[in-house]
């Protein structure tokens, strides 16, 4: 017999949900497991910065205290070992080519590229009249997401970083992938 005067047969027919019922707290998130591991990855990149010409004066002003890169949860690393997502900021040329790919296979995986400017996702206006300019960075290293203008504004690569974040959000990665 319980203290209320009921005993547990009672007590289950009167409440519907039976064992689970009043025995979880607020606070208590029940979802797939792949789902809450995208979502933890996505909503806390920590990016490298790699600026080689006038786009990493952007970049810089995008991490600044006036946008503050901080607020969509990215945190810079000065280490590719560190980070997650590599934006490129500038002109590549060919002899930069090699340490930007040495610099993308030291990152841990999953690892991901934000191609931001012109001259990093085409080469830009330097291209046709010189020929040690790389015609893209994604030549060298893949890219995910490419952010256009020349130089681009700090809110166009803070919507380049949460096209990122949405396309790391809809990644699985405990399920097995089915060639």
């Amino acid at each position: 017999m319980d203290p209320d005067g009921i005993n547990e047969l009672q007590w289950s027919r009167r409440n519907k949900m039976g064992l689970l019922e009043n025995r979880f707290n607020d606070n208590v998130i029940v979802e797939k497991l792949d789902k809450l591991l995208s979502w933890g990855r996505s909503t806390s990149p920590w990016f490298f910065q790699f600026g080689t010409a006038c786009c990493a004066i952007e970049m810089m002003a995008a991490a600044a205290s006036r946008h503050d890169l901080m607020r969509i949860g990215m945190i810079p690393r000065s280490s590719p070992r560190q980070a997650d997502v590599m934006i490129v900021a500038g002109t590549v040329t060919m002899k930069m080519a090699l340490r930007v790919k040495k610099l993308y296979e030291q990152m841990a995986d999953p690892k991901y590229v934000v191609a931001m400017g012109s001259c990093a996702t085409s080469g830009g206006p330097y291209w046709q009249h010189g020929y040690h300019v790389l015609k893209g960075v994604d030549i060298v290293i893949p890219v995910d997401v490419y952010v256009p203008g020349c130089p681009p504004r700090p809110e166009a690569l803070i919507e380049g970083l949460l096209k990122l974040q949405e396309q790391i959000l809809d990644e699985r990665p405990l399920t097995r992938k089915m060639a």
